[in-house]
């Protein structure tokens, strides 16, 4: 059986795979060399017809560990998912599989998703291509498997899950492109939840054109979730964005509350240098603000693990997850060591921080609070964006709630460019050190520049900055809610400007 061009493609993402798999990007046993080159050669077929399925027939796409496929376990990095199969595949597996994809394998994460540098998981951390062990650095979290898969071109790209910055953070700290769409675009039917109101299944590629190839193939409506948005819906958001105005120059934000002081120097001067390139290029930067930012990151450490406790609850050695031996020997009880008695240290903290926030004497003063907050970080994009939100119209409109330029004209502005990260990716051995264990609120504050995008269902993009070996720096794109394509329209254009050099002064 000769392989043509896409057969040898996954030949080479299959020799990688062997090459760096001691950095533990993959869950192991999750790929199967015989049956992808198979499907390779099918697809080559298909492109020798001249009839492909799609543009990413006979890629290869690794999938996060918590999204389920039939052919492969679904653990979520977790021992008490450990025998788990999964009967049925994600819908974004199906669409994929439909399009001719091949499922690369399963890749490794935080468990469950909880964590910001991949090292909460059963499998083992996921390591940086270090040339020794203590140079080796965080790839970010939760989806480092997925990211750095994806940059050391043991897949073509990969889907991940996105709650608070789980796609764009790793993918900031590996050198590639890491895409969130708005809430409800594409299904989260067949993943395992972390926190409903906030997950959205995302793609990691090496660059912005791959990503859209992906991310055209697995959006759409899905009956069986009921968080997609309908084909009505979309239709009322597509002629929304039909009757505005398009104009070739784009006018970005920045808000001025990412202006942090913890802002890492060489973060800083990347994200100045590419701002001239773009305003070199005619484009036009307005300084904007969005109030709320202070309040947001707290917000999420709120409704996440609230929402997290309620959804691991059926993971009680009964139905889900395994059951703790000394529980049979204790008469009248029924799993009350098998609840946590397979859950990681991070897992077990945030179930016990949502399900106080959760508890009557506390709800008010946590949980409704956070919700509250929520709103504002919604209406604060609402106020800065140029195009209203398409699904809030019928809302009374406040005149004092328009953004304005310097000079009181109230036309808002078509994106907002900020930093990824907050930090540059640190050292693994840093994170195991005794003051890092002990205070494990150090992980929270990378979620800082991801969170409001989150909380307020944004579309967002993380576009990679060269930089040296792999202290690696990323640049996010926001948008208004449904305005994806031109978020990624601007992401082509950061591409194109890194491209022309931006930034190199600042290595």
């Amino acid at each position: 059986m000769s392989l043509g061009r896409i057969g040898q493609q996954a030949k080479q993402c299959l020799k990688n795979q062997l090459e760096y798999q001691h950095l533990g990007a993959f869950v192991p046993s999750t790929s199967n060399a015989e049956s992808v080159l198979e499907h390779s050669w099918a697809a080559d077929e298909r492109h020798r017809n001249g009839s492909p399925l799609s543009t990413i027939d006979g890629q290869l796409v690794a999938i996060k560990d918590n999204i389920c496929t039939t052919h492969q376990p679904t653990t979520c990095a977790s021992e008490t998912l450990q025998a788990f199969r999964s009967p049925f595949s994600a819908t974004v597996v199906e669409r994929l599989k439909a399009a001719g994809a091949i499922v690369a394998g399963k890749t490794n994460l935080d468990e469950f998703g909880m964590g910001s540098h991949s090292v909460n998981s059963v499998q083992g951390p996921v390591k940086s291509p270090g040339t020794i062990s203590a140079s080796q650095r965080s790839v970010g979290g939760s989806s480092g498997g997925s990211a750095l898969a994806t940059s050391t071109r043991q897949c073509f790209a990969a889907l991940a899950t996105d709650t608070g910055g789980s796609v764009r953070l790793p993918a900031a700290w590996t050198g590639t492109v890491g895409f969130k769409p708005s809430y409800g675009i594409v299904s989260r039917w067949g993943v395992v939840a972390y926190a409903n109101s906030l997950d959205t299944v995302g793609v990691i590629a090496r660059s912005v054109e791959a990503a859209k190839q992906v991310y055209d193939v697995i959006k759409g409506h899905d009956p069986r979730d009921p968080t997609t948005m309908s084909s009505l819906t979309r239709s009322r958001i597509n002629l929304h964005l039909s009757h505005r105005p398009r104009n070739e120059h784009l006018r970005i934000g920045i808000p001025r509350e990412y202006l942090l002081k913890e802002l890492h120097p060489s973060i800083h001067k990347h994200w100045s240098l590419v701002l001239q390139s773009l305003r070199r290029k005619g484009h036009s930067i307005h300084l904007t603000s969005l109030p709320t930012t202070k309040a947001a990151l707290a917000a999420y450490y709120v409704l996440a693990p609230a929402e997290a406790s309620s959804n691991l609850a059926k993971f009680d050695g009964v139905r889900y997850g395994k059951k703790a031996p000394n529980d049979r020997e204790k008469p009248n009880v029924l799993f009350s060591n098998s609840r946590g008695h397979n859950f990681g240290a991070e897992v077990r903290r945030r179930i016990l921080l949502g399900s106080y926030t959760l508890s009557s004497t506390a709800m008010d003063n946590y949980f409704v609070r956070a919700q509250k907050v929520r709103r504002l970080v919604q209406d604060d994009f609402n106020q800065v964006f140029a195009m209203k939100h398409p699904l809030l119209q019928h809302r009374q409109e406040d005149p004092s709630s328009i953004s304005t330029d310097e000079n009181g004209e109230g036309t808002g502005v078509d994106i907002i460019i900020t930093p990824t990260s907050l930090n540059l990716p640190p050292l693994l051995s840093s994170l195991r050190s005794h003051n890092k264990t002990n205070d494990p609120t150090n992980q929270f504050q990378e979620d800082v520049y991801t969170v409001p995008a989150s909380l307020a269902g944004l579309p967002a993009i993380s576009v990679p900055v060269p930089c040296n070996d792999w202290q690696q720096v990323g640049l996010q794109v926001v948008g208004q809610y449904g305005d994806d394509e031109l978020v990624l329209d601007a992401a082509r254009e950061l591409e194109g400007v890194l491209k022309d050099g931006a930034g190199a002064t600042a290595r």
